[in-house]
């Protein structure tokens, strides 16, 4: 990966009703290069909406891709990567960090009626996860808009030690220290 390429990472942080997503632009040499913020409901259905609204109010021409930690942000407010990259154009890439099952079983137990169906249908249209060795770790990617073997340079290309590629570390700090600043006003 080359030096200056850069990706923006997307994390969440919550307090209380609402979760402050943090978004940091990072070159693949760990330069940070840019933030933008934004929110979405805690246990709602609008992060999808909230991450397209960050890349088009960021408006950087020069981001290759885009990573978004989880897919589930914000007590299940499931995130449509296809979505995403229809209206952004970027390729994007869910990074988990833990061996799971999947959403399912915890959708069902935490909603019913529309809001589980709303849920279950968004996440079962997403791309599998695949397992992606980085640094001696295991992560978890999903992707969309470039192949397994493009997904596994990016991830890789971005995390230079570690299991957590860096836009996406930089952009979870970003996020508890807005809401380190702000939660308590919301």
């Amino acid at each position: 990966m080359k030096a200056g390429v850069r990706a923006l990472g997307i994390a969440e942080s919550f307090v209380a009703q609402r979760s402050t997503l943090a978004g940091a632009v990072v070159r693949a040499n760990r330069v940070v290069d840019g933030f933008v913020f934004g929110t979405c409901t805690v246990g709602g259905s609008d992060a999808t909406d909230a991450i397209v609204d960050m890349v088009e109010r960021l408006d950087r021409e020069d981001v290759r891709y885009l990573l978004v930690a989880g897919i589930a942000p914000a007590w299940f407010n499931v995130v449509d990567l296809r979505a995403i990259h229809a209206a952004t154009g970027f390729p994007v890439l869910s990074v988990t960090f833990e061996e799971s099952d999947g959403l399912e079983p915890a959708l069902r137990e935490e909603f019913s009626g529309e809001a589980l169906d709303r849920r279950l249908s968004t996440y079962q249209t997403q791309p599998d996860r695949e397992p992606v060795a980085v640094n001696g770790e295991t992560i978890y990617v999903r992707q969309v808009g470039l192949d397994g073997a493009k997904a596994r340079e990016v991830v890789r290309g971005f995390t230079p030690e570690g299991g957590r590629p860096e836009p996406l570390r930089v952009a979870r700090l970003a996020a508890r220290a807005a809401d380190g600043a702000f939660g308590s006003k919301r």
